[in-house]
Order: structure tokens, then sequence, then C-alpha cells
């Protein structure tokens, strides 16, 4: 089965179950207060989980959060993170890399603090737009890229866009490489009853669409859910999310990634079973210049189900590659 295929299986199946759930919810108006979740205020979120250090800066009208930590003098590291996470998904590898390197990490547009883009444009050419941008009001005339999923598609983009500026570049199970016969489809694409989670999102429905992207489900803890579960409160972020999965559309990424310079490290956790491991054959065939490394006994989030071991070996490449030394 083809990636695009087994992805689109794997988010049929739950939103079948989803859509099930919530739907029979509101055959109950007991229920359906039981279950309803209204979005959280951004002063609550930042509150709860540190976000007072988070920085702002205007992109095309879109007040981007980020966080921007480790020796200002030091190498770049823009930190990129996948669909439905926010900048915290960084935080146990960001407290490892920030002591040699300047570590940039923000929540992309339609996440976390970020929140929605004020035009309701989620395709492949404002997202490289507003990270372009992004970089460039930051005033970062060179920099290294790591970026996970959904990011790690933004990641590759970039790098292929300003091949002069990326020094390295590590790809985490990064998205976006159809096979030729899906190109042009929506893969993302959701049934308008998924609707109702910008208004009802039970919290055990976060924990069972993210316990697939673990090997160990016992890695995932509460604290862990509840942070997905509250960033997906954020103002607007539900809303942000079905619009993102309806405009999402698979394009050809070769010719592109064959624009790539920078060294690539492709990186997976062995047992990922939303974008299986298998696929970083595809990229290694294009890149001009990659390593990949398969990770045992690790799912789709290895930055957060382990995150010394993928951390570790990230490290080691960027200080191989970019010649600077612990």
């Amino acid at each position: 089965m083809s990636l695009s295929l087994q992805v689109r299986d794997r988010m049929n199946k739950f939103l079948d179950w989803g859509g099930v759930l919530l739907a029979s919810a509101f055959l109950s108006v007991g229920v359906l207060y039981g279950l309803w979740a209204p979005d959280l205020t951004l002063s609550e979120l930042r509150q709860r989980y540190g976000s007072a250090s988070q920085q702002v800066v205007d992109v095309d009208g879109l007040q981007i959060h980020y966080k921007d930590t480790g020796p200002k003098d030091a190498p770049v590291l823009l930190l990129l993170h996948g669909f439905g996470s926010s900048l915290q998904t960084w935080d146990a590898w960001s407290a490892q890399l920030e002591r040699h390197y300047r570590v940039i990490r923000l929540d992309l547009p339609g996440f976390g603090l970020t929140g929605p883009s004020p035009v309701h444009d989620y395709s492949e050419q404002n997202d490289l737009a507003t990270l372009t941008h992004f970089v460039d009001k930051l005033g970062l005339l060179n920099f290294s890229i790591i970026g996970h999923s959904m990011g790690g598609k933004m990641a590759w983009s970039l790098a292929a866009s300003v091949p002069d500026r990326v020094k390295a570049l590590v790809l985490m199970a990064p998205d976006g490489f159809p096979d030729t016969k899906d190109i042009g489809t929506k893969p993302y694409a959701m049934p308008s009853i998924m609707g109702v989670i910008k208004y009802s999102l039970p919290k055990y429905l976060v924990r069972k669409s993210i316990e697939p992207a673990f090997f160990d489900a016992k890695a995932l803890d509460d604290n862990l859910v509840n942070r997905y579960y509250d960033m997906l409160r954020a103002p607007g972020v539900r809303a942000a999310i079905l619009e993102r999965a309806n405009q999402t559309i698979y394009t050809d990424p070769v010719p592109r990634l064959r624009k790539i310079t920078a060294p690539t490290l492709l990186i997976w956790g062995e047992q990922d079973q939303m974008i299986p491991s298998s696929n970083a054959q595809s990229y290694s065939n294009v890149l001009a210049l990659s390593q990949t490394m398969l990770l045992p006994n690790l799912g789709h989030l290895l930055q957060e189900e382990q995150p010394d071991v993928g951390v570790k070996l990230v490290t080691d490449f960027l200080n191989a590659t970019l010649k600077r030394t612990n």
C-alpha cells in the first residue's frame, strides 16, 4: 500500500470512529453539555505552559509566537513541529541543543498561540512565504532546520527554496512524498461532521488520536495529553486545523528536493504508524547528500517518546556537519 493510501486509510478509520462518537453526542443535550470544550484564552495558555518567555513577531499580519534561546552568536537551528502540535514538542530537545546552538522554535500557522492565518490560507506556497518572511524578519542570513512530519515537509520546502542559506537539514518522518498517482489528491480532507470539534472535543478522543504516534503507549502520560488537548483549544486552532486539512494537496516533491544542497539526516522511528520508515528510501533516492537513521522501538513522535535517543543522534550529526563540537 502506498504512503498516501496508508495515511488516508488510518485517517479515515479515525474519522469514521470519531465522527460516530461526536455525532452520537449530539443526540443528548446532557451529553453535549458534558463534551462542550470552548477555546481557552491566550493568557491562560501562557500561564499554564510558561509561555511568558515567548516572543511575538508580525509576519504578513500573522502574530507568530516563538522562542529564541541559546547563545545568540551560535549557529541557528530552526525547529518546525508537526500537525496538531506546538513548539512545546521540542522542550526536551531544546534543553540539550540550546547549550551550543541558538534554537528558534515557533508555533506554525494554524497552531498553538500563533493561531489561525488571517487570510485562511494554508497552502504550500503560503506556508513557504510565511517561513521565509519569518527568518527574514529575524535577520537570519543562514540557519539549519529540524522538521518533524508536517514541519518536515515545510523544512525541505524551505531548504529547496533558499538552498544557499540552509547549512544542515534534519527531516524526522517528513510528510509530502506521495506516490506519483496520488499527486493532486487531498489526503487529509475531513467530512463535514468533523466540524463539531470546534465546539466539542472529548479529551479521550485526543488521547486516542495521539496513541498511534507512540510505539509504547505507556510513554503517553497525562501531562502530554493535557498539553495537546489545551493547545487544540487555543483560540481558533480547531477551525484552522480543519481548514488546513481540507486545503492540503499532494504535489510532486522531486523537483524541489533536487534543489537541496544541505547535508541531510533522515531520522525515523522504525515502528512509525503514521508515516512508515520505509518512506525514507524515497527521500534518499532524490536528495543529493543524505544519511538515514532508523530508531528501533520508537514511533512517530520520537522527540517526545524517548527524547534522549533522537537528540543524541541529531546533535552528533549537527556537530559533524557544522564543525561545532561540545
